[in-house]
């Protein structure tokens, strides 16, 4: 009995080292590595019961699922790995391509219309601007379900391609029924939740909220270039010339997924679980989950308040501040400016310390102060500014913040489906946002708009505070 104990002891003894050293090799954690030592111990008392030789332990059988070294360069860093980095930089340059090919038509649009035939309509007008809005919620979820099945780069690109379309048709015309049918093609081109699913699909739970921080960052970034570029391409190239360039630039986004942007990842080879049988309906269920639909919600009234707050500040420059039109971009500039080099720290600890819940709430508050002060206390156009920079900071804390949320809340096999429902909900808040705060300010003059705004970021602050602390995903399932 002596010889056959000693000889188990021995057994595990050597698989407790094969086992260390692999954790070594891959450099996991030491939780994890805590994980498999249980394992090995376990195996261990099988040993010790049933007399089992090391040799004939299978260890792929039952053993936790751990990734070859090669493809864990830096499990335990918060810098991005090489192809992290590529993929963050890619896909968030190809978000701004497209950005700026929307943001550029905002500025000056609705004073080209009247030039158009039917363009001194101006219910006409609000839906050419709109539509755009409104188709990308309802292909939003088809084009998220897709790319969970036939991949994120052939759906992104067939994105691009209807929004270039788009873009060129709305060029050609004089018409404003035809350039209502143009941004309608565009917005058909709904490739936001393939792209967020895309970059979800390259980077790590640890790095992932700072890669989505670089397209929130493109957004708030492209939104400002805008503001100050789109007057002067319409002085030289004319309305028609700007959806010309839009095209381009979604021409050009093409490129950029075909010869930049990483290739695919199988989900299995990033979750460590073999990929789901496909189940459209089961993948829409699981993408309108509790936790969810608590996001959602987030990024509808986000986006409202964006959309509700912009129809009102331009005229506050003017009437309050004495900014002619033409110089508004002196304000916007520095104040999103300003916004992006105060956004990162908070991002950064609270994924360190796992405080990104703390984090989140906060951004909210700031939201609410935001729109109180802007309701109470916006006399002058430094207080003007300042509660900008103020709206700007929450806000691209919180576009950071939500599509990584979803991504981690998802399943893997229902990312691209519960993406395409958030960005669906995204689109509808812009939607929304314009259609309110017109019809608001008509009626009620800015403090109705803010009024809203405040009453909406505080039903979120209630809402948002039941969610759960976001949970990294462990490399090793237990």
């Amino acid at each position: 009995y002596g010889c056959v104990r000693r000889g188990c002891e021995f057994a595990g003894q050597r698989i407790l080292r094969k086992v260390w050293g692999a954790s070594r090799l891959t450099g996991l954690e030491t939780e994890q590595k805590g994980n498999l030592l249980l394992y090995a111990a376990l195996l261990l008392r099988r040993n010790l019961t049933l007399g089992f030789a090391p040799d004939s332990v299978s260890m792929s059988a039952t053993a936790p699922k751990v990734a070859p070294a090669s493809k864990l360069p830096e499990a335990t860093s918060l810098a991005f790995t090489p192809r992290e980095r590529r993929a963050a930089l890619s896909l968030s340059s190809l978000y701004a391509l497209r950005m700026l090919g929307l943001f550029l038509i905002l500025p000056v649009f609705a004073l080209h219309a009247p030039k158009m035939a039917g363009g001194d309509n101006v219910v006409l007008v609000g839906w050419a601007l709109g539509i755009y809005g409104l188709t990308q919620g309802i292909l939003q979820i088809p084009f998220g379900m897709a790319s969970d099945r036939m991949g994120r780069k052939p759906v992104i690109i067939a994105g691009l391609a209807l929004f270039a379309l788009g873009s060129f048709v709305a060029a050609a015309t004089d018409n404003i029924w035809i350039a209502i049918l143009g941004r309608a093609l565009q917005g058909a081109g709904a490739i936001s939740a393939a792209v967020t699913a895309f970059l979800a699909d390259q980077t790590r739970d640890e790095v992932r909220t700072k890669a989505m921080a670089l397209i929130g960052a493109s957004i708030g970034l492209m939104f400002a270039v805008s503001l100050v570029a789109a007057p002067l391409l319409y002085a030289a190239i004319g309305m028609g010339g700007i959806f010309s360039l839009t095209g381009l630039l979604a021409a050009a986004a093409i490129g950029v997924v075909i010869w930049v942007v990483p290739e695919d990842q199988p989900q299995e080879s990033v979750s460590g679980h073999h990929a789901v049988k496909p189940n459209p309906l089961a993948d829409l269920g699981a993408a309108l989950a509790p936790e969810l639909l608590r996001l959602n919600l987030g990024i509808f009234c986000l986006h409202l308040v964006l959309m509700a707050m912009f129809v009102a500040v331009p005229q506050m420059l003017v009437s309050i501040g004495g900014l002619a039109l033409s110089a508004h971009w002196q304000v916007y500039l520095p104040t999103v400016l300003a916004s992006f080099m105060v956004m990162m720290p908070p991002l950064s600890w609270g994924e360190r310390h796992g405080k990104l819940k703390l984090v989140f709430l906060t951004a909210i508050g700031l939201l609410v102060c935001a729109q109180a002060g802007f309701l109470l206390m916006a006399s002058s156009l430094a207080a003007i500014a300042a509660l900008l920079a103020l709206f700007f900071v929450a806000f691209n804390v919180l576009e950071a913040c939500l599509p990584s949320l979803v991504s981690r809340t998802a399943p893997a096999h229902a990312k691209g489906a519960a993406l395409g429902v958030y960005n669906t909900t995204q689109a509808l808040g812009l939607f929304a946002g314009g259609a309110l705060g017109g019809w608001l300010y008509k009626v009620a003059g800015t403090s109705g708009i803010f009024g809203l705004g405040l009453a909406l970021c505080v039903i979120w602050f209630a809402v948002a505070a039941g969610m759960r602390e976001p949970v990294k995903k462990s490399l090793i399932p237990a």
